[in-house]
């Protein structure tokens, strides 16, 4: 799983962009908001962080993976919480994101459908299930990016990668962060999630102190 990528912007449309990596170009997803930010960037040096996912249909067996970038995990992790929603998938999410998060998160808290029903896609049923599912859940992203999105910002790709295994086994976010960072800390010299992971369990064990 690829959590990060560092390479130069060759190139940037409404809704994807080519990072060049030496001599190969990955196509990112983008969600519009961010589209607009890099628009000054191009043929400089930029890091985002990814997730990834498979388009298409196993029974078609036509399967194509698919990346999808971000500026900050917290981003990323606004972009779980808003497509956990049903009814937004991936490609309705990245279409319909073309404002901040903050100001979409803003717009959920407070109830504020009229905002949301202006976001590409949306529709009144679909704002009002998003207010349903996500109000009281989107405060941290209301005022800006979420605390726990500080340490995570500082993680090199194989920390956030070690990360989102650990969530993904059913760690809490705050509490393997944590654990990342004091593993790293004692040893340094660890360059891999294949490596980080059973020093994260064995620390939390008690195993390695």
């Amino acid at each position: 799983m690829i959590a990060q990528i560092q390479g130069k912007l060759v190139s940037l449309d409404s809704d994807t962009a080519l990072i060049q990596i030496g001599p190969i170009c990955y196509e990112i997803l983008l969600p519009g908001y961010l589209a607009n930010l890099l628009s000054g960037k191009i043929g400089q040096d930029i890091t985002l962080c990814t997730m990834e996912y498979y388009e298409g249909s196993m029974a078609g067996g036509n399967l194509v993976p698919q990346m999808i970038g971000f500026l900050t995990p917290g981003e990323k992790e606004f972009f779980r919480r808003y497509t956990s929603v049903s009814g937004i998938g991936i490609k309705k999410a990245l279409k319909s994101l073309v404002m901040p998060i903050a100001t979409i998160a803003s717009a959920v808290e407070s109830g504020d459908e009229k905002s949301l029903i202006a976001l590409p896609g949306i529709g009144k049923r679909l704002a009002q299930h998003i207010i349903a599912e996500l109000k009281g859940k989107l405060a941290d992203f209301a005022a800006g990016e979420p605390a726990k999105g500080t340490q995570e910002a500082t993680f090199a790709g194989f920390q956030l990668e070690a990360l989102e295994i650990l969530i993904a086994w059913g760690e809490k976010r705050i509490e393997a962060t944590e654990l990342i960072n004091l593993a790293c800390r004692k040893h340094p010299q660890i360059k891999t999630a294949e490596e980080l992971v059973p020093l994260v369990y064995r620390i939390k064990q008690g195993i390695e102190v």
